[in-house]
């Protein structure tokens, strides 16, 4: 999983400033000097592109390998909780760790007779079968979700 992604499922992007206009992406990075030079944004910080056709997505200042583009579009300054970045690290950690169980559809089956059972998630949530990591952190994930 991905900042993006998070940040995503939370309906939650930390924006402390947005810059709208055209940019461009050269060599593989994006030019942010008037966010640099106001202070906007830091060596470090999260930034996300919006409107980009190939980049759009959460970076990290200074970001790199980016696909080379000119749109109109945004810029947004982010003030990512460390505490969310733990949690980015936990939810890959966990699907790692339970990535055979995850892509099974099967709880149980037998053969001879034949019967199978579906499974829920690993948390005992059933309605979360498909993406059973919200279960698994759905308390955590709640502090950080917005209604919108």
């Amino acid at each position: 999983m991905t900042l993006t992604e998070l940040c995503k499922e939370l309906k939650n992007w930390f924006v402390t400033s947005e810059y709208h206009g055209t940019f461009t992406i050269s060599d593989g990075t994006i030019n942010l000097s008037d966010m640099i030079s106001d202070g906007s944004l830091q060596v470090g910080q999260y930034f996300r592109i919006v409107g980009s056709v190939f980049n759009d997505g959460v970076y990290q200042h200074p970001a790199s390998g980016l696909d080379d583009e000119v749109f109109d579009g945004a810029v947004w300054a982010m003030a990512v909780p460390k505490d969310v970045i733990t949690l980015l690290n936990d939810i890959n950690e966990w699907m790692t760790t339970y990535a055979s169980e995850i892509n099974k559809p099967y709880q149980s089956e037998s053969f001879g007779g034949y019967s199978y059972s579906l499974k829920g998630s690993l948390s005992g949530d059933s309605n979360s079968i498909t993406e059973p990591w919200k279960a698994q952190f759905s308390s955590r994930l709640n502090r950080w979700r917005k209604a919108r």
